[in-house]
């Protein structure tokens, strides 16, 4: 895991519902904590593309309901801006469920663009990634 060459707007602060974009068997996440974020106090943690976040699946497969899963933001729609300048949003904000808190996903198949962010900084999602924007 390394830094972001990006200044990432945090968008999805701690209580979002984020769709899942993997075959991983969760549908629906709902963050709880944002590892590595300091904020200021009584300020909500807020998670953007790449932030590693703890979340509880709400739906999907019912052996994955009420499970606690690693997952990593790989889409938001608040648009960022990049170190060249240039801003990017996407329609949709999206997360990838993963195995650890290394970096490895759980599903084989990601549905969608993936940040160049969320690759950089974690290698093993870009192994699985067809389209990265």
């Amino acid at each position: 895991m390394k830094a972001v060459p990006a200044k990432v707007t945090r968008a999805l602060p701690v209580g979002s519902l984020v769709p899942t974009c993997d075959n991983s068997g969760a549908k629906m996440l709902k963050i709880f904590t944002v590892l590595g974020k300091q904020t200021t106090k009584r300020r909500l943690p807020a998670a953007g593309v790449g932030d590693l976040v703890m979340a509880s699946v709400k739906k999907g497969r019912p052996d994955m309901r009420k499970q606690v899963v690693f997952a990593v933001i790989v889409r938001q729609k608040k648009e960022y801006k990049r170190a060249d300048g240039t801003r990017i949003s996407f329609e949709d904000n999206a997360a990838v469920v993963l195995k650890d808190d290394k970096g490895n996903p759980k599903g084989t198949i990601f549905k969608g663009p993936i940040a160049k962010e969320a690759c950089e900084k974690w290698p093993g999602v870009a192994k699985v990634a067809s389209i990265i924007v």
